[in-house]
């Protein structure tokens, strides 16, 4: 029996501070790798305190590589959906701001209409009270935040943020998504 590697599919996200992104991905089967980043603004290799101004345009996002055969595109939306809230324009929680934005940057057609499909099924089910704000975009470039800002919450559980704000996302994840953690 051979293990056959498939070749690793890429998902650029926005759903508020990438630090809880982030962390949930790192815990999600199938997610080879995640990165965070910027995305969506006009100002190459910006750096953490310009993206925080607002001023450039750019989103806090994560970029997940994942393995096709380890969960799908639809999988890492589901996921995305339901560990932030994508009905509030510019902000999650205490975080304000256009780059704290709900945005999907999809990387090819199949990726749009799975976005798009996915979300007028949420519409219609009526998830959410409220109408959904996230954007649909095509990927244009990714900036990957500086080191201080990867695998934030393995590093810094401990720290008043991450106790508050991250650490009850993250067991809210565990326990929807159990049989979707990685082992």
């Amino acid at each position: 029996m051979t293990n056959k590697r498939h070749e690793l599919e890429i998902a650029t996200l926005g759903g508020g501070c990438f630090w809880c992104v982030e962390a949930v991905y790192l815990e999600l089967a199938g997610v080879e790798q995640v990165r965070s980043g910027y995305a969506g603004g006009t100002v190459a290799d910006p750096t953490y305190e310009q993206v925080c101004t607002g001023s450039t345009g750019h989103a806090e996002v994560v970029q997940v590589s994942f393995d096709p055969a380890g969960t799908t595109y639809r999988d890492i939306l589901e996921v995305f959906f339901a560990i932030h809230d994508p009905t509030t324009l510019d902000r999650q929680g205490g975080d304000v701001g256009s780059q704290y934005r709900s945005v999907i940057f999809t990387h090819s057609p199949e990726q749009k209409a799975t976005a798009e499909k996915l979300m007028t099924e949420i519409t219609v089910a009526g998830r959410w009270a409220d109408p959904l704000v996230t954007e649909i975009t095509p990927f244009t470039a990714f900036y990957q935040a500086e080191a201080q800002h990867q695998d934030y919450y393995g590093r810094n559980g401990g720290q008043p943020y991450c106790r508050m704000v991250i650490a009850p996302k993250l067991a809210k994840f565990r326990r929807d998504y159990a049989e979707s953690l990685r082992t």
